[in-house]
């Protein structure tokens, strides 16, 4: 069996590659790792929430029962967003939370994901100490019997308690603003209706009718373009898209045009910044952040700081030097004074708090970002050919090629996918025919090799 944890948990196909045994050792190894230090005679509680997934339910208690067989007691949230999970597991005082969702992929997969009894996700070290215990050491992990085994309860209204400290993180202007939210019939199902009126936002709710088969099926940040359509037609003032757990935001202007990650992170940095609140006036991105991002952000006087591809190297980074926003273009935004993991409904909330105080419309702001065309195409791959991709020379000539025909006025950037059997091909410059050829080169030249 191969490693179990990719760059944000678990994922695989749900029963067949991320299996009930799987998730039940889980439960049990991540309940004695991350409560190993409790006090002898006091049960650890470790909460579990859950996207609308049909396998959702099935990993639940696969999970319920693996914690509970090694005597912790599991709290159950429902569904809620993955970063309903990452505040309650601290505000509750719980030992650790898990996270059953496979965020952006479709019905078929499904995913673990945990989190320390600190609200933060796992650092590797940890997760391999969990993953050792499985693969490696499975006789460690000692079963309980009789009173010691843990027992199960729900937590009330979970989600009004995730959607109480969102609007507490408010500052709604007098501005009125004519709203869309996209649930992309997951985790935000749960909460975004709650959460704008809770704030006294005029906002139309759709994709919120989740049915266990629908999740990021032609809706949510993952599928853009249905909403640009709406809010054109519908004379909003911007459109905003969550993925299938809600750790991510993507936004559409009142024009109908796209607002990633990137130009979030831009404005809303902005905005921090004029208020004096933006720490060591810098935002952390990952190597995927657009040229042009770049550049708006050293006009606006803004430094940035580049990781790894992944949310958890952007919060690393974050701690280790004490900045306060960072996040990627997909829409992973994470703001650090606030919450401890990417909350695409906390940027939702910082969007539009900040566009409710000014008289700008936020295709001013977009029309100021200067971008430079990226063309992002995934191949995918046969699992036996995961890690090969940069040891063939024919591709490493392909992408040498790209490199020295975009020379100053571009990049290219190869990786491979840490949640699925991907390889992702991203190419930016000035000259959009160049991008797209040499994007559809490389990927054609992967394809070639390993499909």
């Amino acid at each position: 069996m191969g490693r179990l944890f990719g760059t944000d948990g678990a994922r695989g196909v749900a029963i067949t590659e991320l299996t009930c045994e799987t998730a039940m050792n889980i439960g049990r190894a991540a309940a004695i790792v991350l409560t190993k230090h409790k006090t002898a005679g006091t049960k650890a509680k470790i909460l579990i929430g859950k996207d609308t997934r049909v396998s959702s339910d099935i990993l639940e208690a696969a999970l319920i029962s693996g914690i509970m067989s090694v005597g912790a007691d599991a709290v159950l949230l429902g569904v809620v967003p993955t970063p309903a999970v990452a505040y309650l597991v601290k505000q509750q005082d719980a030992d650790a939370g898990v996270m059953i969702s496979a965020s952006h992929n479709s019905v078929e997969y499904n995913g673990i994901k945990l989190f320390a009894g600190t609200g933060f996700k796992l650092p590797d070290e940890v997760e391999n100490e969990i993953e050792a215990l499985i693969l490696d050491n499975p006789e460690l992990m000692t079963l309980k019997e009789g009173t010691e085994v843990g027992r199960v309860t729900v937590l009330d209204d979970a989600a009004g308690l995730y959607i109480s400290h969102l609007a507490e993180c408010a500052d709604i202007g007098a501005k009125k603003l004519h709203v869309i939210a996209d649930c992309a019939n997951g985790s935000s199902s749960a909460t975004a209706r709650r959460l704008f009126d809770t704030l006294g936002v005029d906002c139309d709710i759709i994709n919120a009718e989740p049915d266990g088969t629908n999740i990021n099926e032609k809706c949510g940040s993952t599928h853009i373009d249905r909403l640009q359509e709406k809010v054109k037609e519908g004379g909003y003032d911007l459109g905003v898209a969550f993925d299938g757990d809600a750790d991510r935001c993507l936004a559409v202007d009142e024009k109908g045009r796209l607002v990633d990650g990137d130009r979030l992170i831009a404005v809303i940095s902005g905005n921090m910044k004029s208020k004096g609140i933006l720490k060591k006036d810098t935002a952390v991105v990952t190597v995927m952040s657009n040229l042009g991002f770049h550049t708006y952000m050293k006009e606006h006087g803004i430094s940035t700081v580049c990781t790894s591809v992944g949310d958890r190297y952007v919060l690393e980074e974050m701690l280790r030097s004490g900045y306060n926003i960072g996040g990627e273009q997909s829409g992973h935004i994470i703001f650090l004074d606030h919450a401890t993991t990417g909350d695409g409904q906390l940027t939702a909330v910082k969007l539009i708090s900040m566009l409710s105080g000014t008289d700008r419309k936020l295709s001013q702001y977009n029309d100021e970002f200067p971008d430079y065309p990226q063309l992002l195409i995934n191949v995918k791959i046969t699992p036996e050919n995961k890690g090969m991709w940069d040891k063939n020379d024919t591709i490493l000539a392909s992408i040498k090629e790209a490199e020295e025909a975009l020379g100053s006025d571009g990049r290219v950037l190869v990786r491979e996918s840490g949640t699925e059997p991907l390889v992702r091909v991203m190419i930016e410059g000035r000259d959009p025919q160049k991008v797209e050829l040499y994007t559809n080169k490389i990927a054609d030249t992967i394809k070639a090799q390993f499909c």
